[in-house]
């Protein structure tokens, strides 16, 4: 797909990966939506410094309502939408085998914006891609929905869903419109590494075959090729500096 003046909404764009992914998409010439859950003025920061036309809009992921309203004000604004980028996520630092501290708040928090809000985007923003002819999803997942690791047991499974979501996306929407997913390892700089333990932090950078955390500029990149490729669909590419094989 030609990239040039398309419009992408980000969620989470405004966080440390977000940011980049709302960069690479813009300097490839989409117009972009930086999806923000509730520092606002960091969002308009991201928005206000991109090359190409940009909006910041706020949504709680977790609220349908609030997903349908915020795909609303995108159309409404840029008249299409062709590329969505789920980015956005929640962890928490939780022992595998701390069971009692895997509280059913949590589990419902964590699914609910990890694998319940991508899925409400999906379908939101479905419509207008068919009715377009073309369309790019990309999923943002982890290493921790291909291999039990990760923050929690409840932020996997939500990657694990994720994964398989992708998939079963990909067929519900081609032939317009694919699906496609990347899954990072350990990233520096972003909410969901710093919720992470320091000694984990420190293992999962050292224990990688390249020997360093997974590129966040690295990651936008493929963002854009996915976005850019006419045949592929329902997959999702590890990138984690070489920790896990698929």
């Amino acid at each position: 797909m030609e990239l040039k003046d398309k419009v992408a909404i980000v969620t989470g764009g405004n966080g440390g990966l977000g940011q980049r992914i709302c960069l690479a998409l813009s300097n490839a010439g989409c117009k972009v939506a930086v999806i923000y859950a509730k520092s606002k003025a960091q969002a308009e920061g991201v928005a206000s410094g991109l090359a190409t036309e940009a909006i910041a809009v706020g949504c709680d992921l977790a609220n349908p309502e609030d997903i349908q309203k915020m795909v609303d004000q995108v159309l409404a604004h840029f008249g299409r939408i062709d590329i969505l980028v789920n980015d956005a996520a929640y962890n928490k630092w939780i022992l595998f085998d701390d069971l009692d501290g895997m509280t059913l708040e949590e589990w419902d928090k964590i699914l609910a914006i990890n694998l319940r809000g991508p899925m409400l985007c999906i379908k939101a923003v479905a419509p207008a891609m068919k009715k377009q002819g073309e369309g790019r999803v990309i999923n943002i997942s982890s290493i921790a929905g291909l291999t039990p690791s990760g923050s929690s047991i409840p932020y996997a499974v939500s990657k694990a869903g994720l994964n398989h979501l992708t998939k079963c996306m990909a067929v519900a929407l081609a032939p317009e419109v694919t699906v496609n997913g990347l899954a990072p390892g350990y990233i520096e700089g972003t909410r969901a590494s710093s919720n992470l333990a320091p000694a984990y932090r420190e293992r999962a950078a050292s224990n990688n075959l390249l020997q360093k955390p997974a590129d966040k500029d690295d990651i936008a990149d493929q963002v854009v090729s996915l976005c850019r490729s006419n045949t592929i669909t329902g997959q999702t590419l590890v990138v984690d500096s070489g920790r896990f094989f698929h």
